[in-house]
């Protein structure tokens, strides 16, 4: 439950601004404020054709919006303005939101709840303005100093002894292969707590850097496990579909024991979206356990259906081969193939691919795991579930940007095992050449998704070439 008591202790004191500067900041924000008003139905004390601010106020204009806005500050809660910044393009504004920040960190005192507002758009910012080089890394306090420059200045990126919780969290986080491990856990506890005991120390830039750091790796914590469940609950449905189960029981996720496997998958669909309520510990708690919930349900209806398939006389249909891929001889068929030959160091891309497509529908991934290995050469690769599903049922740009990073991965891992074997690195400079082209490639593609406000795809893509920029760290090595 959130308290409005106002914070007692020194808050550090941010530079005053001139008349004019505090004008434009005002017109800046204008905008989301109108949007607030909007979205709670909250009356606007501006008519239609006065809502476009003029460069230069008259006092009473300046004064009427000044009070208006503080007012909206006074009643909008955090989780209101997070689903409206998260839901809108008004997210996209580097300037606008650099301005919402900016004028609340100036209030001479501050609430809890300008706090919490405070806390969730400096992580926005950051989310925005990150670039895509360092989207997908294990982010540093010197990386947020930089993107946060434009907004808090030159900051001492030093860690701060008293924010050492956060990063003792942020080491457990690392550990989690599952929504089920992180609900053991009171990581949105942890972090809470050590905000209500900074005080007004909390807007330290060099603690709002911990913070931000905190909040932003956090975040993308909950995205990569949310979105592994939502791939493995698709990933099942069209199993089922396929195998024209298209009726499941769903009592564990609080349905009937008859819902259709159409109605599930545009749940999941509807998963995307972020959370609009009020983010807390208990509710972000309810919204994974109903989604393990829904897994079970899932992959219960998969274990009904394994023994059925057992006795039919016919082989259960393969997935569909993805673009580019040459289809098996047996399209129909799924048994495992006759062992082949060790292939050769200097494997090509699209014989790569091949090879990894043809061992996911040789042998389908276990259920319920989160990764599967597959071997190409002398070497093994270890896959995400969202990039097994971009091989085995999934199409369209982002599902190929993940295969070229997993392709890239098993050939420069492939050439890099043949090298310490053999010693000859003719191989291994080729698929090198290949990896670098692949990581430049797949940096944009992440910027795109982020601009696009593709959180799942940036997310995913970002693991993904991290993943690729391990392999040839590990190469470059030799």
């Amino acid at each position: 439950m959130n308290k409005t008591s106002t914070l007692k202790m020194p808050v550090p004191v941010r530079p005053e601004v001139s008349r004019a500067e505090e004008w434009q900041e005002l017109r800046s924000v204008f905008p989301i404020y109108l949007a607030l008003a909007k979205q709670l139905e909250i009356a606007i004390p501006f008519s239609q054709d006065k809502r476009n601010l003029p460069e230069k106020p008259s006092v009473e204009l300046f004064k009427q919006v000044q009070t208006w806005l503080d007012s909206l500050d006074q009643r909008v809660l955090v989780h209101q303005l997070r689903h409206l910044l998260q839901m809108t393009t008004l997210n996209a504004s580097e300037s606008s939101l650099r301005s919402l920040i900016q004028r609340h960190l100036r209030k001479p005192s501050k609430t809890n709840i300008d706090r919490d507002k405070i806390d969730f758009l400096l992580v926005q910012y950051f989310a925005l303005c990150a670039p895509a080089k360092i989207y997908h890394k294990q982010i540093e306090l010197e990386d947020v100093a930089l993107v946060m420059k434009p907004v808090l200045g030159e900051v001492d990126s030093t860690p701060l002894e008293w924010c050492g919780p956060l990063e003792k969290t942020l080491s457990a986080l690392r550990a989690f292969r599952s929504v089920r491990d992180m609900l053991k856990t009171n990581f949105i506890a942890e972090g809470r707590k050590v905000k209500e005991a900074a005080g007004g120390m909390f807007y330290d830039p060099s603690s709002l850097l911990a913070f931000i750091r905190f909040n932003f790796l956090l975040r993308r914590t909950l995205i990569e496990l949310m979105h592994a469940d939502l791939i493995g609950i698709r990933s099942g449905l069209e199993q089922l579909d396929t195998a024209g189960m298209h009726v499941i029981d769903c009592k564990r996720f609080g349905l009937s024991a008859s819902e259709s496997v159409s109605k599930i998958r545009q749940l999941t669909d509807e998963w995307k979206q972020p959370f609009q309520k009020e983010y807390t510990e208990r509710t972000v708690n309810e919204a994974f356990e109903k989604l393990l919930n829904l897994r079970a349900d899932v992959e219960q209806a998969l274990e009904r259906l394994a023994p059925k398939q057992q006795v039919q006389a016919g082989p259960a249909p393969s997935a569909a081969a993805p673009p580019s891929v040459k289809t098996p001889s047996k399209p129909g068929t799924v048994a495992k193939p006759e062992p082949r030959a060790e292939p050769d160091s200097s494997i090509d891309f699209e014989t790569c691919l091949e090879q990894i497509w043809e061992q996911l529908i040789a042998t389908p991934p276990t259920r319920g795991r989160s990764m599967t290995t597959v071997k190409i050469g002398r070497a093994r690769i270890l896959m995400s579930s969202w990039e097994v599903t971009a091989f085995v049922s999934e199409d369209g740009p982002a599902a190929d940007d993940l295969r070229r990073a997993v392709v890239a991965r098993a050939m420069v891992s492939a050439a890099t095992e043949a090298a310490k074997e053999t010693g000859n690195a003719t191989d291994l400079d080729r698929a090198l050449s290949v990896g670098r082209v692949e990581v430049s490639r797949l940096q944009e593609r992440v910027d795109v998704a982020k601009q696009a406000k593709d959180t799942e795809a940036a997310v995913n893509l970002g693991i993904s070439t991290k993943r690729l920029l391990s392999a040839l760290d590990e190469a470059e090595k030799l």
